[in-house]
């Protein structure tokens, strides 16, 4: 199982997909820290590529990446190796270079400008975050062998938790504005990986007009160590469950 995850990561370390990943990520980050007045803007600047890039590239390189090697997945398959320690070595290997190419590309220039709570809670935020659409990544390639069908199942899926997600919050907001919903609303920011991540480090922060409608209310009833602790519970469940899912459908596909 080692060896075949060292495979992997190599392979991967020497994607030119990876390299320009943590090429743009430093760029960003450097750039966020080094043309503002102030580390907090810089921050916010950072907190945005985090909920927007890392999940949309985390997704689709793993997906795409799922696809391409299905040669290779097979080969591996006809050897005396268990489909679990086969999918499980995929995930640990495209999980740790994804990981690695964040904590390189904004990991660093995090440590160096903000090396506090904030800094290192976004750094724990976005090496999460990046688990979690790996882990979605490996449920969409899982659903279907059409590689369009698979990519447009990733991209809809980072387009439902970046974009569509709170705007069906809002929704729901404004229309039962009149009753008192802010405890469903609480249970129902639990349903996105990506909200999850913002409320956990706007809690830190400390800018409440930033965080919208669904981190207003979090605020409210978690704005607490507990919250915290529930929130990266959370973030966790939504890298094991995909994950578990999509193994359960890798032990019983048809290859």
């Amino acid at each position: 199982m080692n060896r075949i995850i060292k495979i992997i990561f190599l392979d991967i370390l020497k994607n030119k997909i990876v390299l320009a990943y943590a090429f743009i990520l430093a760029l960003l980050s450097w750039s966020s820290f080094g043309l503002e007045d102030n580390t907090a803007k810089g921050l916010l600047t950072v907190l945005n590529v985090i909920l927007f890039t890392v999940p949309l590239v985390s997704i689709l390189f793993a997906t795409i990446y799922l696809y391409n090697s299905s040669e290779f997945i097979e080969l591996l398959l006809s050897q005396p190796v268990k489909r679990k320690k086969i999918w499980l070595s995929l995930f640990l290997g495209l999980s740790l270079s994804m990981v690695l190419a964040f904590f390189i590309g904004a990991g660093i220039p995090l440590l160096i400008y903000a090396p506090d709570s904030v800094g290192i809670m976004m750094l724990i935020i976005g090496c999460l975050i990046s688990l979690v659409f790996v882990a979605l990544a490996f449920l969409s390639s899982i659903l279907t062998r059409d590689k369009s069908k698979g990519i447009g199942i990733a991209i809809m899926t980072w387009l439902y938790f970046a974009l569509i997600f709170d705007g069906m919050v809002l929704f729901l907001l404004f229309q039962f504005s009149e009753y008192p919903i802010e405890k469903i609303m609480v249970g129902i920011t639990a349903l996105s990986p990506i909200d999850l991540a913002r409320i956990q480090i706007l809690l830190h922060l400390d800018v409440s007009a930033m965080m919208g409608y669904t981190g207003a209310i979090f605020k409210d009833f978690f704005g607490t160590s507990l919250g915290l602790i529930i929130s990266f519970s959370l973030l966790c469940l939504w890298v094991i469950i995909p994950f578990y899912i999509s193994l359960k459908k890798f032990k019983n596909k048809d290859l």
